[in-house]
């Protein structure tokens, strides 16, 4: 693995009983790098994420991160990776102030009090320091689970519909963050449906469809690629044109 590929998957392969929900999937995210992983609903995006966290074990292939391997070092993978769901489970009756506490212990952060603050001030939400989380909107828990993942700086950060329940600021700011997180090293994949937002602030991206490879690769290659086939050059205009209906 070249030390600048900070995510690496190699014939990924993901079943449930009797149904293959990734089948042999290949890919990997370099330091710096931005990738955005789209695709229908049921595609694998999700289960990938979650394989790489090493919340789900893999049913083949490699998952490594940080050139640690996913099943023989699950402990050093989870202590460079942060996975943010769709819809995080928060401790409904600690703080917001106890949700960064407790992160901060268990990754052995120094002087997290700092980092929190700047943390919640970017994303507007110091005056809720000392709510509990059951009393948080759906998008300020979405930004409190962000905050805490980017409070160990990680070196693979994985997103999962990271835009659910933001307002316009929480957005803008969301998405300054991540190339900001990007530009200091770490490796992020975001999956999301909303593929403006891909498009803004991604290098490159995958495309699954039915837990298969579609298309991987740099945006600007894709684009001129449809072009050249006189398709559409938007990202939306290849995902339809790529994907089956």
């Amino acid at each position: 693995m070249s030390e600048h590929q900070i995510i690496c998957v190699e014939q990924f392969q993901k079943a449930y009983q009797n149904e293959i929900a990734v089948d042999g999937l290949s890919f990997h995210v370099n330091s710096g790098q931005i990738l955005g992983l789209i695709g229908p609903n049921g595609a694998g995006k999700t289960t990938t994420l979650r394989a790489i966290a090493g919340i789900i074990p893999s049913s083949g292939g490699k998952l490594c991160v940080a050139g640690n391997d996913v099943s023989q070092h699950p402990i050093k993978v989870k202590q460079q990776t942060a996975y943010v769901p769709d819809d995080p489970q928060l401790f409904n009756d600690l703080t917001v102030e106890q949700h960064f506490a407790f992160t901060a212990s268990v990754y052995e952060v120094e002087d997290w009090q700092a980092r929190m603050i700047n943390i919640l001030d970017r994303f507007n939400l110091l005056k809720k320091l000392g709510a509990r989380a059951s009393e948080l909107s759906r998008g300020m828990r979405q930004k409190l689970a962000i905050g805490c993942a980017y409070l160990y700086h990680p070196k693979a950060l994985l997103l999962d519909e990271p835009m659910t329940g933001l307002d316009p600021r929480g957005i803008r700011v969301l998405k300054d963050t991540i190339v900001e997180r990007a530009s200091s090293g770490d490796a992020i994949v975001i999956s999301s449906h909303l593929l403006a937002m891909v498009e803004d602030i991604c290098s490159d991206v995958l495309i699954l469809e039915a837990g298969q490879k579609k298309f991987l690769g740099n945006l600007k290659t894709l684009k001129s690629q449809f072009a050249e086939n006189e398709n559409g050059e938007s990202l939306e205009d290849i995902f339809f044109n790529t994907v089956a209906n």
